[in-house]
């Protein structure tokens, strides 16, 4: 009984007109191409697991290659495939260390070693004049400091340890979507 259901659906399958999936059909670029059609190089720092050479915008160039016989418009044929350049996501740091601005911000945030270490002169020597805000001000700077509120002035990201963990803000604007069940 199930033999004689399905061949209606053979036939059908069979007078279909043949198509060819294959990747030569489809018009790749570069920036298109999935997880696994490529291997970058890896462009990471040994101590910080992060990836150099990072510009203002938090992207950086990494060279790729595509697998073995595929080939993407905009590429240049290198020794092992198709070699592009992909702009990957990372962290922009100018340097700024966070395990040292809070070492400063315990022990010489009193005189405002952290705020000017970190690009805030102003406040610095507004904490170095009323010795950390009667010390108040060196505690709260430690907190922000600490929880990685206030960072570098210039808006980079501090550098950190192997196995320091980065905090990541979550915002809320006009944009943001709230599901009426949430309000």
């Amino acid at each position: 009984m199930k033999q004689h259901l399905l061949l209606p659906i053979l036939i059908s399958l069979a007078q279909l007109p043949a198509t060819s999936w294959s990747i030569e059909d489809k018009e790749l670029t570069c920036k298109n191409l999935e997880v696994g059609q490529y291997v970058c190089d890896d462009a990471r720092d040994p101590e910080t697991q992060e990836i150099k050479n990072c510009h203002k915008n938090r992207t950086a160039s990494v060279r790729c290659e595509t697998v073995a016989g595929l080939q993407c418009d905009g590429s240049q044929l290198g020794p092992n495939g198709t070699e592009f350049q992909k702009e990957v996501p990372c962290v922009y740091t100018n340097g700024k260390s966070h395990r040292t601005a809070v070492l400063l911000s315990i022990f010489l945030g009193m005189l405002g070693a952290d705020r000017f270490y970190l690009g805030y002169y102003a406040i610095g020597l507004l904490k170095f004049c009323t010795m950390g805000l009667l010390f108040v001000g060196q505690f709260v700077d430690f907190i922000l400091i600490a929880t990685q509120v206030v960072g570098p002035a210039d808006g980079s990201d501090y550098v950190m340890g192997y196995r320091t963990p980065r905090f990541s803000r979550m915002w809320v604007n006009n944009e943001t979507y709230f599901h009426s069940s949430d309000l």
